[in-house]
């Protein structure tokens, strides 16, 4: 598989060891699930289908921040615990991602699970003489991690406009660089805290990410994924806190972004309030198979705009294609297999890889009726049963190929409650 590598402006080829190891920040669960969190998601989905059916096996790790400000400040506006919140919003997330064929991760960690291990690698980063104290709170200096700013490539004024606005602190006052990140947040009257050698408290953000990837994952991370907004400050901190603290380079051989989703010409955020929820989607009776269709009909690399329009047009691909698939015979479909292995291979092209479906869908339709259904048998195709690709056998090879390469269930859809 090649996919773009931020830290290197470039499509590379993935590293081919037997085994993926793919770490993909999580959300923050104050809020539900929005389109640009499905699309992103998606992204990671397609990688573990591509590296499997590669012959792959693929440790897939995914974060939850179950414990943050927004967490808090959501949790107090709304008279929740803040523990009833997150378990509420992850149950959502969960189910979401689940309707959606998200295939699921190895594990699915929360911060406040993850506390004792976070704890080990601050002090880790102490020891290695990295961190500071600014009063009672515990902060990284990137002077000791001289790779610092090797992944977002953003000049210096850059890093500390986006700092401000992604949640830094770079005016706080007897900091060594107003780029350092925090490490440890000491504990604030009326917030949750836990005990550490540094005071009772609680992680920051970026320090959350190291510690789970190092403990669950190991060595080097293959894919370091998340939506474009998180390649600086969090990766660039994430992966300055692993590197010093293993005295190694690098933490990620592969940094994936997926790019952003707008709606109404700006994009989705809950601070806007521009958005559209899966949950919302789902219980309007939303054909799921269409909705991922929508999601997959463009580039990872790509902004886009979320339209109604969008979702209409993919309620009509979905069922031509499934109307394609039930008939009792097709064209040879062991040519639009090969197409959509290598449109994925080739940076997760999921366009190029409906564009080459559609061609057999429209063969099909056209040729219906007049199709021998015991005609020559074409050849088989690895990862699919033996599955012949002509005849009467290539209906139910496009429809296993879009299924396990595509995630897309071309079953037709059942009314409710039947």
């Amino acid at each position: 598989m090649r996919i773009f590598d931020t830290a290197t402006s470039s499509v590379r080829a993935l590293d081919s060891a037997p085994t993926a190891r793919l770490y993909v920040c999580g959300i923050t669960p104050y809020d539900a699930t929005h389109l640009g969190h499905a699309f992103t998601y998606l992204t990671y989905d397609l990688a573990q289908r591509v590296l499997r059916d590669a012959g792959h096996t693929v440790l897939y790790v995914q974060n939850v921040t179950d414990i943050d400000d927004p967490l808090l400040e959501r949790a107090d506006r709304d008279g929740l615990d803040w523990r009833d919140l997150a378990a509420r919003e992850i149950a959502l997330f969960r189910e979401d991602m689940t309707a959606l064929r998200m295939l699921p991760p190895d594990a699915y960690v929360g911060v406040v699970e993850a506390i004792p291990m976070i704890v080990d690698m601050v002090a880790e980063l102490v020891d290695r003489g990295a961190a500071y104290h600014v009063d009672d709170d515990l902060y990284f200096s990137i002077a000791a991690a001289p790779a610092f700013g090797d992944i977002s490539h953003l000049s210096r004024a850059e890093m500390l406009a986006i700092c401000t606005e992604r949640g830094g602190d770079p005016q706080r006052a007897g900091k060594k660089d107003p780029l350092d990140p925090l490490l440890w947040r000491a504990q604030r009257p009326g917030e949750p805290s836990w005990p550490s050698p540094f005071g009772p408290g609680r992680p920051g953000w970026h320090i959350e990410c190291s510690a789970i990837a190092r403990h669950h994952l190991g060595g080097v991370v293959d894919i370091q994924g998340g939506g474009t907004d998180l390649s600086f400050p969090h990766h660039e901190c994430s992966a300055a806190h692993a590197e010093v603290a293993a005295g190694a380079r690098p933490f990620a051989r592969s940094y994936v972004h997926t790019a952003m989703v707008s709606l109404d010409g700006h994009k989705m955020s809950k601070s806007r309030g521009n958005l559209e929820f899966v949950s919302r989607l789902r219980r309007a009776g939303t054909d799921l198979a269409a909705l991922r269709l929508a999601l997959l009909d463009h580039r990872h690399t790509d902004d886009w705009e979320w339209t109604a329009g969008l979702l209409a047009d993919a309620v009509a691909r979905v069922e031509r294609w499934r109307a394609a698939v039930a008939l009792p015979a097709g064209p040879d479909a062991t040519p639009v297999l090969a197409t959509v292995r290598e449109r994925l291979a080739d940076d997760l092209d999921a366009p190029g890889a409906l564009a080459a479906v559609d061609a057999w869908v429209e063969a099909a339709l056209a040729d219906a009726g007049g199709t021998d259904a015991g005609g020559p048998a074409g050849t088989s195709s690895r990862g699919f049963g033996g599955a012949a690709g002509a005849g009467g056998e290539a209906p139910a090879l496009v429809a296993r190929l879009v299924d396990t390469l595509l995630g897309v269930d071309l079953e037709p859809v059942r009314p409710r409650g039947s």
